[in-house]
């Protein structure tokens, strides 16, 4: 098939596709990072048969219910009540900027994505980026404000949604969906496909690119991969990346990787930049 240019517009599409993941994230989970590189070749083979569903998953609650496995079974009389004292602790968490808190940190990702789907895909990536490259806490709210200056958000919208009961409500909904599932751990992705019959497969931590393939291959049926862009292409889409992540997504050798990035840097297209967690490539602009 023909190459496309994987736009954040690729990422949160709208319109009904075979295969919908739901990711089950936490943003201060370390496996949660690892599993990006994926994540991000899983769209770009398959964007025409999957949609991602960001859901966090805090560790507010953990309940014990029966599974509910299908989206479509997630009623109001199905959903679990939060605890007063953890609603009410949100509640506060939202008013209170300078509160100190990996809740903020999730209440901020649904009050970007208040400004789209695209949006709070571009704002979670940043947010982690701060976290795992540079060591940042990310639950200090002038952080929060970097970030989506960062992801290209309405800034003044964010400052303001961060403290609206529409964030809290959503970071809430997400607690309940987690619940419903009966999600313990993250990074978890649970895939639906087009028949509402059948249960969800849920899948707990990280694996090898191929045991994903394999469910989306066995859950569509022989399905057409889209052909990957250019190496160039994917760095100028994702801006900062490191060997290992190239080597995943082109199923090259680290040291091939390196390679790349190597001619690149000598062509002037990226510089290696050392982070506090190892070593990146940053496209020069």
């Amino acid at each position: 098939m023909t190459a496309k240019h994987w736009s954040d517009a690729n990422w949160q599409e709208l319109e009904k596709k075979p295969l919908e993941i739901y990711m089950f994230v936490d943003p201060i989970c370390p496996d949660c990072w690892a599993l990006e590189p994926i994540i991000k070749k899983m769209i770009m083979e398959y964007g025409t048969y999957i949609r991602i569903k960001y859901v966090l998953k805090g560790g507010l609650i953990g309940l014990n219910k029966k599974v509910c496995l299908h989206p479509s079974s997630l009623t109001s009389q199905t959903e679990t009540k939060l605890m007063d004292g953890e609603a009410a602790l949100l509640d506060r968490e939202r008013k209170n900027s300078s509160m100190t808190s990996p809740f903020i940190a999730s209440i901020a990702i649904k009050a970007a994505e208040l400004q789209g789907k695209k949006a709070g895909s571009r704002f979670l990536r940043t947010l982690q980026e701060r976290l795992f490259l540079k060591e940042q806490d990310i639950s200090e709210y002038e952080i929060l404000q970097i970030c989506a200056d960062e992801a290209k958000l309405d800034l003044d919208e964010f400052c303001q949604d961060i403290h609206s009961a529409s964030a809290s409500k959503a970071f809430q909904c997400d607690l309940k969906i987690s619940s419903e599932m009966e999600v313990e751990s993250t990074p978890t992705l649970v895939f639906f496909n087009e028949n509402i019959e059948d249960e969800g497969i849920k899948i707990e931590g990280v694996y090898p690119y191929e045991v994903y393939e394999q469910i989306i291959e066995e859950m569509v049926g022989d399905p057409k991969k889209d052909q990957l862009p250019t190496i160039d292409e994917f760095i100028e889409q994702f801006k900062i990346i490191a060997s290992p992540e190239l080597a995943l997504i082109y199923n090259i050798s680290i040291q091939q990787a390196e390679k790349e990035l190597k001619k690149r840097m000598f062509q002037q297209k990226v510089e290696q930049i050392t982070m506090k967690n190892g070593t990146f490539w940053r496209i020069l602009t």
